[in-house]
């Protein structure tokens, strides 16, 4: 998005996490095409800043670190607050999924790396931007889980389970914040990422062919959701969690 592209300024300010690129680089793509300012999270600097040169360096910041790390949370929010003077919104974004097998068969300090990373995470991001601004000032936060959260996954289960943690999460959220600051979430189904290549990768249209709509998810898509949820249009909308998922979930019914 060039300088000249740039729509005037809509006066919010959004932190998004993981957001080099995939899903969360689709919503700081969505929101600084309204008009936010935006702060981007991820472990690679170099990712990091040539996703500033794409969304606008004058809109645009990065701060580097590991999503779990609560001194990079910390830093975040003060980076944020101190370039741009609020924090709006949250889009917790990031997350791993560094195994793919039976559950049974699950180590149980990945599960543990799993949850810090994909549900404490966003527990700690969502308690450094309500102290720091929304708590005085109100905002939105959004949650990115998964479809995984909302059914049996095999063979990604410790995947799943957070993201079923991470929608309950949104729901003590939303409780304990209203009606200051909203909380939802969304549940894509597969998106064209990086990070979920490998259901997808050298079978794409196999693995489109059960979508009623025809494809594949687009960061694109989940973007749009986020716009949404953090914007006047869903103002009485909270502690929900927003399927986004091609109509995949049409299939689950017998017959």
């Amino acid at each position: 998005m060039s300088t000249q592209e740039l729509p005037a300024l809509s006066g919010k300010v959004a932190l998004i996490t993981g957001a080099s690129r995939g899903i969360g680089y689709g919503v700081a793509e969505a929101l600084v095409a309204r008009g936010d300012r935006v702060c981007i999270t991820g472990r690679g600097e170099e990712a990091l800043r040539e996703a500033v040169e794409r969304l606008g360096s004058d809109r645009v910041i990065a701060v580097p670190g590991k999503a779990h790390d609560e001194a990079h949370q910390a830093a975040a929010v003060a980076a944020t607050m101190e370039a741009f003077g609020r924090v709006d919104f949250l889009v917790n974004n990031a997350g791993t999924n560094p195994v793919f097998g039976p559950i049974a068969e699950l180590d149980l300090g990945v599960a543990r790396k799993v949850f810090e990373t994909n549900v404490v995470s966003a527990l700690g991001f969502a308690q450094q931007t309500y102290r720091a601004w929304q708590k005085e000032n109100g905002g939105a936060i959004v949650n990115i889980a998964s479809i995984a959260g909302l059914s049996a996954s095999p063979f990604i289960g410790a995947y799943g389970m957070s993201k079923a943690a991470m929608i309950n999460l949104t729901l003590q959220l939303a409780h304990e914040f209203a009606p200051v600051v909203r909380v939802n979430a969304i549940a894509p189904a597969v998106v064209k990422t990086k990070f979920a290549a490998a259901l997808y990768e050298g079978r794409e249209v196999e693995a489109a062919a059960p979508y009623p709509m025809g494809r594949l998810g687009e960061p694109r898509d989940i973007g749009g959701a986020a716009a949404f949820l953090t914007s006047s249009q869903s103002d009485w909308i909270t502690g929900q969690t927003l399927v986004v998922d091609g109509g995949i979930f049409l299939n689950a019914g017998v017959g």
